[in-house]
């Protein structure tokens, strides 16, 4: 397996050199849409996935773009399944649909759910308005396209974040590719997912409607899920580039939780439930509703305006080691102006925006009798408010050469009031607020070659300010925690040459006042502290090879080296949770017939530590996969899905521990061996 990496590491630092000498190959018949971004157009690619890559090519910076038809043909049931593919990008379930997602170190700290990347839908943000994001309310198959903004990319979304930003397009009545679809799915461990979508054009209207069911018990006991998922998108056209549209999501979800392990527990069996989970019987259950009513409006030939107005309503019933229940209301507004013409004599483009959002949550522990409500325990108010004015520009100093320059300018506030419950000592009356603003600039250049090749290069500074989770992990009032902030360099080269499409990005980051989480113990995830300094640094590496005319190798690589900086107390120890390296391949042949056939392999080359003492690790390891799929015609098609072959015992994900004993249960197990087929059908 080494040389294995060896190999393909050698071929992306030799691939200049490669791709100058390589002729280009003819088109397979069953070209599967690659996930890399470049300024040249793919013939392949549906006109709205076209149209995004070209938009997001303009970016000095680490971006990429992910269509459905990339995922249609194998189970895609959350995010980790949909952004596999995406360099730079490490998405690992915990269970059901909780995925960790992480890009350059963002968030790893958190021992639940997002911090430090900005989640969206369609432009509506499924973080809540004081950063804490929830990644489960997402459905693939009600996602058009993903664009991923790595880091300070993601500018254009007012974002000032370390990770960048994930956006989710829902499909429309426009570009949905059909007119009526019913898929239905399922496998191993009870699995069975049902899902329709109708798209409409009529005149200037087009309406795209959606709902997927979803229920399945799960690889390890604890584990059953039954979800519901909806999508509604109503647009209106008043001619070449205005429109007005309506889209609401919506998403009823009821997961068990099966717990994390001790690694002995792991070696004994992976698949058994945590003692506290299955005492408490653990789990989340949630409901949610998102709507947003937005405009894209040409003014002119030169300008464009993008806005919308949304709301957001959550409802939470989450039997931990209390039941939390909570209802939260998220609300805001944004808008963009984006230009292009010519100043000073030369090329030129620039956008100018601002976002506003608001987030009101109430909040009550009980006591936990066996997964229903007991005592009241605790009671709060949560309530924040954040703002963003943003700009960035372009200027062709030479026809091939552009210079860009960015700055946001953000606000956040966080106030929170907790009450004195009778018969709970601990807790008070009290009210407490908190007020951050920053600056963040960002200068790049980006260099574009006449087959539309690209050299990049950028330096952005990035300021998260904490979460209630990390500011108030108790009814005592606010912990003294800090802002994180960093300053992010990162260079890069992507295009297209002969039978070779590739992205390469080399970034680091210097940190101040890291947020970062630790298990407490098995019944309280998680307490948060700043770290003195630490460094973020890596290399995200795509490549996508036409060996022959049917065959294709797809390979991302990531190494993610995150370590502290002379801290006092952990010198220059690794922080735990994302291994060194992290390998994915895919090897492709489609049959001229409609047929394919797709290994590939997921190597976690280096053990992930659990302790910020770098005591303990979990092991490194590597799982086989089979894809398959047929269509029959331009109507059916059907896949089979094959995960971890070799039913290899692994862990995926882990928590952090600042110190390691045998009794640290930490680690998630990953599935066993698992094999799903389904079929789709089309009108």
């Amino acid at each position: 397996m080494k040389s294995l990496l060896l190999a393909s590491t050698a071929a992306l630092l030799a691939l200049p050199a490669i791709a100058l000498a390589a002729p280009d190959d003819a088109p397979s018949a069953r070209e599967v849409s690659s996930v890399i971004v470049t300024a040249r157009p793919d013939p392949e690619d549906p006109p709205v996935v076209a149209a995004a890559r070209r938009r997001l090519s303009e970016t000095p910076g680490g971006v990429t773009v992910i269509s459905q038809e990339s995922y249609a043909s194998r189970q895609a049931l959350a995010l980790d399944d949909m952004l596999r593919d995406a360099p730079g990008v490490y998405a690992q379930r915990k269970w059901g649909g909780d995925v960790r997602i992480s890009i350059r170190g963002s968030g790893i700290g958190n021992a639940s759910h997002n911090r430090g990347l900005l989640l969206a839908q369609d432009g509506v943000p499924l973080n809540e308005a004081d950063g804490y994001g929830d990644s489960q309310v997402a459905d693939p198959l009600n996602t058009r396209f993903t664009e991923v903004y790595r880091g300070g990319n993601a500018l254009r979304f007012g974002g000032a974040l370390l990770g960048g930003a994930i956006n989710m397009v829902t499909p429309t009545g426009r570009n949905a590719g059909f007119d009526e679809q019913v898929r239905l799915d399922g496998g191993s461990y009870g699995l069975l997912r049902e899902h329709v979508a109708v798209a409409r054009q009529s005149g200037d209207w087009d309406v795209y409607a959606a709902a997927t069911n979803q229920t399945g018990q799960g690889w390890r006991s604890q584990s059953q899920q039954n979800i519901q998922f909806g999508s509604l998108n109503i647009g209106r056209s008043f001619g070449e580039d205005r429109e007005v549209r309506f889209v609401v999501n919506g998403s009823n979800i009821n997961q068990e939780i099966p717990g994390s392990l001790t690694l002995a527990q792991f070696a004994a069996n992976p698949r058994q439930t945590a003692a506290a989970s299955a005492a408490n019987d653990q789990g989340r259950n949630q409901r949610g509703l998102r709507g947003s009513l937005r405009t894209a409006w040409r003014l002119d030939d030169h300008t464009v305006f993008e806005g919308a107005v949304y709301a957001v309503w959550k409802d939470l019933d989450h039997p931990i080691f209390q039941v939390i229940d909570q209802q939260s209301r998220n609300y805001g507004a944004f808008g963009r102006l984006d230009w292009e013409g010519v100043l000073g004599g030369l090329k030129a483009d620039a956008y100018l925006g601002a976002w506003y959002r608001q987030g009101d949550l109430d909040s009550a522990f009980y006591t936990n009798l066996r997964g229903a409500r007991g005592a009241l325990q605790s009671l709060s108010l949560q309530n924040a408010k954040a703002a963003d004015v943003f700009a960035e520009g372009r200027v062709f100093a030479r026809p091939h050469l552009a210079l860009v320059g960015g700055l946001t300018w953000g606000i956040a506030k966080r106030d929170y009031r907790s009450f004195a419950v009778p018969g709970v000592a601990t807790t008070f009356n009290l009210a407490a607020g908190k007020d951050y603003a920053w600056v963040s600039p960002r200068v790049g250049v980006l260099w574009q070659g006449d087959d539309g090749s690209q050299l990049f290069a950028n330096i952005t500074r990035s300021v998260e300010p904490p979460n209630f989770g990390a500011l108030s992990p108790s009814n005592v009032g606010f912990a003294p925690v800090q802002a994180q902030e960093a300053w992010t360099g990162e260079v890069g080269a992507r295009g297209h040459r002969g039978p070779f499409t590739y992205d390469v990005t080399l970034y680091r980051a210097h940190l101040q006042h890291e947020l970062l989480q630790f298990t407490v113990d098995s019944q309280h995830p998680a307490a948060t502290f700043n770290a003195d300094r630490t460094i973020h640094q890596g290399i995200e590496a795509a490549l996508d090879w036409k060996l022959a005319p049917r065959w294709r190798l797809r390979q991302t690589w990531t190494l993610s080296d995150f370590r502290f900086d002379g801290d006092a107390q952990y010198g220059d120890n690794r922080l735990p949770i994302v291994p060194k390296t992290f390998y994915r391949a895919e090897l492709r042949y489609d049959d001229a017939r409609g047929w394919f056939v797709a290994p590939s392999v997921e190597w976690s080359a280096s053990d992930q530590w659990i302790d910020y003492r770098n005591t303990r690790a979990a092991p490194s390891y590597a799982i086989l996969n089979l894809n398959a799929g047929w269509t029959l015609n331009d109507r059916v098609s059907l896949f089979l899905d094959a995960r971890n072959l070799a039913d290899k015992a692994y862990v995926s994900n882990v928590q952090a521990a600042t110190t390691w004993t045998s009794a640290t249960a930490a680690v998630w197990p990953g599935d066993g061996r698992s094999v799903f087929g389904g079929v789709t059908v089309s009108f």
